[in-house]
């Protein structure tokens, strides 16, 4: 295997040559190949490293057309002695510089206690049965523990000292810059605490006693921060922990700088267990049982190898992925027509579904609209309203089909039965029928816009005002006498069904909007009350007096009063039917065929409830479905959904609960009174177990409705899932990793192979039909309590997926600052030491290691992408909308620009 290292002077400074080691290890000696660049010409050196620390020079030859060398190394890092600094063209000080260091490196080894087992002993380096393993000063371990000691953030380093500069002049008083307000001056904000520990470590070392500091110390202090060099910043957390300057890290100053440490990083789980934590710590790095800890010994802890990190994370094609990169790099044609016709082949690529479903739509309101125009064109009422009629009966017509049409997507069973037992869903994106039918109903505004407004500011006036002899053809539509004002249009049947259904359309259309069906107004807005689904919900059903007063209105017509020219209660019979029959079968089904019996439920941080029930019989739903739940103690006509939590091969029916609004609020409040403090080994901070209490029957009673379809639910036609939940937009995910689980292990054929037959009837169809074969999930919540929801999966995932790493779990607690922020160093060291002796992670408690902050979602793709090349990957994400147009965006990107083809998936109901 080869490793590749450039030397350097560690501070900056001029060119520095480049080396490229090759070894292959034996045991007495490996032999190393290195190649210096230097004008464009190489020179490739071959070293045999002598198990007695000796270097001997096997050749030398020239390799100019050797590649250049791309990976940098820690070995060479180091700033070569005086001695064997290199001079120009000097390539014998080149070469003991290499011997020097190659002799370092061949000597370094573990301290007696990392990774030994426990404390106590073990042979003394240097012995011949010393078989502790070495340190892993390659670039590699060393670039981790880089990560690990990045004290400035991203957008300090990158503005550099210029903005640190203006910083200071803002924030100075007097020239001198306070102890408190050195955090945010190198823009460690919302961390003082942290900073000010900082801030006296910095001024221990210069012994510096005051509280403040000038423009030239502050500078002093930020280019050591800013340090690229790892000794550097090795030294300064050293120093951070060190709080009496006296070289030795105590137990006291270790667990003093730990709490200090989880507090800023919120977590709570470590405070409880800081005193075992901290021993856990000193065990490992001080088995000698000195009581305090060096820097070497800190050393360790940050190369530790990488045996227990997330491997998986880790490309092993740097080419390919080289090439991806250059290949997502935008590039700008200086065609304009190329370059809109590109745009719109990918457009179309991506948005074909929805394209043609769109284009029939508008085509069928123009068509509706031009007809009826054209037919009261040639009406009699055309000589005095002229086209102001013509309009507004065009509106009217779109209006009824679209009130027809609105309730279609909203018939959950007709979807679900259609998107599960048909083929339609090939060519009709289900995935959109929310959105179908928010752009139906702004086809009702429109329609209803041209009606009304034609009606009552054009055509009305114009018959008012007409003369008597261009009235007498009007007397058979609106009666003998002339009508006598404006307002006895209004007073009419017509009028009032119109003004009715204007009103309650406004009053649903209002409270359906996010901002108010969210609930994200402001406490001090007095439309606050008038917000939340409950709201929502009770205004959406005023479309019953609706479609009564639509019905109404379309028959009591001034001009058409033949029953078969009243076209209105036509285009509605059906979806009216349709939907009733749908609420009636429903009703039946949810209080008659699925009855559920709660069995356990806990409640979790985070405030989420998780609920098991009795899975009813016959009731059968595909992984990332959902139903409606029904609470009578809460209230008997609201119903609300829940996403699917347990796999479909489960005994149980599980759901997860979120409790944000009015509603979910009172439904855990009713459990909280049942549930009791959770026995030892239990998670959760409340249960309640139908099996240990005497008197379950005080659970309140449930009723479901469903299943109903999602976009989550076709997962099984990917070859690889990439499923991403933020919070409890991971409910739906889990189920589908559950259940890809079962799939894989209990049928290997059909994992090994999901093209085989080996059996007839349906469950060969079911191992030809499951395609996925690897999955990628990505969890990212803000607080680590909400690990507990699904520690069980997670462990159990974990155990099964061992060894053949089909099934990748990516943890991700965002209120941990990222890695590369020294607030997060200590708990990843801690994290790193924990789950390499016990298997457990510190954060989350589960066998799953916990990454720290958000990740990068173009590094995801790009892994994905690099590790499936021409394969299809259904994208699954769950969770805030803000999100969503970011990884809507890599899909398409990476689609386009790679032979992985993305399918991007978001969840809605």
């Amino acid at each position: 295997m080869a490793s590749r290292e450039e030397s350097g002077n560690g501070g900056g400074g001029g060119a520095t040559p480049a080396a490229d080691y090759r070894s292959s290890d034996s045991r007495s000696s490996s032999r190393r190949s290195t190649r210096f660049k230097e004008d464009n010409e190489y020179v490739e050196i071959t070293l045999d490293v002598k198990g007695d620390d000796t270097v001997a020079i096997q050749s030398i030859r020239n390799g100019a057309d050797m590649p250049e060398v791309a990976l940098l190394a820690r070995g060479l890092a180091q700033q070569p002695p005086p001695s064997a600094a290199p001079g120009p063209g000097g390539l014998s000080s080149r070469l003991k510089a290499v011997r020097t260091e190659l002799r370092r490196i061949a000597s370094w080894k573990f301290p007696s206690g990392v990774l030994s087992g426990g404390g106590g002993g073990g042979d003394a380096p240097g012995n011949g049965n010393d078989r502790r393993p070495r340190l892993d000063r390659s670039m590699t371990g060393a670039a981790r523990a880089l990560r690990g000691l990045q004290f400035l953030n991203s957008s300090a380093v990158t503005n550099g000292w210029p903005e640190v500069e203006k910083r200071f002049e803002r924030l100075a008083v007097d020239g001198f810059l306070l102890r408190s307000r050195f955090g945010q001056c190198i823009g460690m904000v919302g961390s003082e605490e942290f900073a000010v520990q900082i801030f006296d470590s910095l001024a221990r070392r210069r012994g510096i006693t005051a509280q403040l500091l000038t423009k030239d110390q502050l500078r002093e202090f930020w280019e050591q921060l800013s340090d690229p060099g790892f000794d550097a910043k090795l030294q300064t957390f050293f120093d951070m922990v060190d709080k009496n300057a006296d070289g030795q890290i105590t137990e006291e100053e270790l667990k003093e700088v730990l709490t200090l440490t989880a507090s800023a990083n919120k977590l709570s789980k470590i405070l409880e267990r800081v005193d075992e934590y901290t021993a856990l710590i000193m065990e490992e790095l001080d088995p000698d049982q000195l009581g305090y800890i060096d820097i070497s010994n800190l050393e360790s802890l940050l190369l530790l190898p990488p045996s227990q990190a997330p491997s998986k994370l880790v490309t092993h094609s740097s080419n390919i992925s080289q090439l991806i990169s250059q290949k997502l790099v935008p590039t700008h044609d200086r065609n304009p027509l190329r370059r809109g016709l590109r745009r719109l082949s990918y457009f179309m690529e991506d948005n074909w579904k929805r394209v043609w479903v769109m284009a029939l739509w508008l085509a069928i309101n123009a068509g509706l609209f031009t007809w009826k125009f054209m037919a009261y064109k040639r009406h009699p009422t055309f000589d005095v309203m002229g086209y102001c009629v013509c309009v507004a009966k065009g509106g009217a017509e779109t209006t009824k089909f679209n009130m027809a049409l609105i309730l279609l997507p909203v018939c959950r069973n007709t979807i679900t039965w259609l998107r599960s037992r048909t083929k339609l869903g090939a060519v009709i994106p289900f995935n959109d029928n929310i959105n179908f039918h928010k752009v139906v109903a702004g086809g009702v505004v429109v329609g209803v816009a041209l009606h009304g407004v034609t009606h009552l500011t054009c055509d009305f006036p114009r018959l008012l005002h007409a003369s008597d002899a261009a009235y007498e053809p009007m007397k058979k539509y609106f009666g003998q006498t002339r009508i006598p004002d404006y307002w006895w249009f209004v007073r009419g049947v017509e009028g009032i069904t119109g003004v009715i259904m204007v009103v309650l359309m406004a009053i649903a259309y209002t409270l359906a909007h996010p901002w108010f069906r969210r609930s994200k107004l402001s406490d001090s807005n007095p439309l606050k009350r008038l917000s939340g689904f409950n709201m929502f919900w009770y205004s959406h059903h005023l479309f019953v007096i609706v479609y009564i007063a639509f019905v109404v209105h379309g028959v009591c017509l001034y001009i058409n009063r033949t029953w078969w020219k009243q076209t209105t209660w036509m285009y509605l019979a059906i979806p009216i039917l349709l939907y009733a029959g749908e609420r009636i079968f429903r009703a039946l089904r949810s209080h008659g065929f699925t009855t559920v019996r709660i069995e356990k439920v806990a409640i979790y941080p985070g405030n989420v409830i998780a609920i098991h029930m009795t899975k009813p019989h016959g009731f059968k739903y595909k992984s990332g479905q959902y139903i409606y739940v029904n609470c009578g103690e809460v209230s008997p006509f609201e119903w609300h959904p829940f996403t699917i939590t347990s796999a479909p091969d489960d005994s149980y029916l599980s759901m997860h609960i979120r409790c944000r609004g009015d509603w979910t609020s009172s439904f855990r409040a009713i459990f909280s009174q049942i549930c009791r403090p959770p026995m030892n080994g239990q998670s959760g901070l409340l249960r309640a177990d139908c099996m240990s209490m005497e008197h379950h029957s005080r659970f309140p009673k449930l009723l479901i409705d469903g299943p109903y379809g999602a976009p989550a639910q076709d997962y099984w036609k990917y070859d690889v899932l990439l499923l991403i939940g933020l919070g409890i937009g991971a409910t739906p995910l889990i189920s589908i990793v559950k259940d890809v689980l079962n799939h894989i292990y209990d049928d290997p054929e059909s994992a090994a192979s999901p093209h085989t037959t080996n059996g007839g009837g349906a469950a060969a169809a079911a191992r030809r039909a499951f395609m996925t074969k690897r999955v990628y999930f990505y969890w990212c919540t803000r607080e680590e309590g909400s690990f507990e929801w699904f520690r069980g999966v997670m462990n159990e995932v974990a155990d099964r997926d061992a060894g053949r790493e089909l099934i990748e779990l990516h943890n991700h607690c965002t209120s941990v600052y990222e890695e590369g922020d020294a607030r997060s160093a200590l708990v990843t060291m801690l994290q790193a030491l924990h789950h390499a002796k016990n298997g457990v992670d510190v954060v989350s408690g589960t066998r799953v290691r916990t990454h720290f902050a958000r990740p990068s979602w173009r590094d995801v793709f790009k892994r994905v992408a690099v590790n499936h090349q021409g394969q299809r990957v259904g994208v699954f994400f769950c969770g805030d909308q803000a999100l969503t147009p970011e990884l809507r965006r890599l899909a398409q990107d990476f689609s386009h620009k790679t032979t992985t083809k993305f399918v991007f998936h978001k969840e809605n109901f």
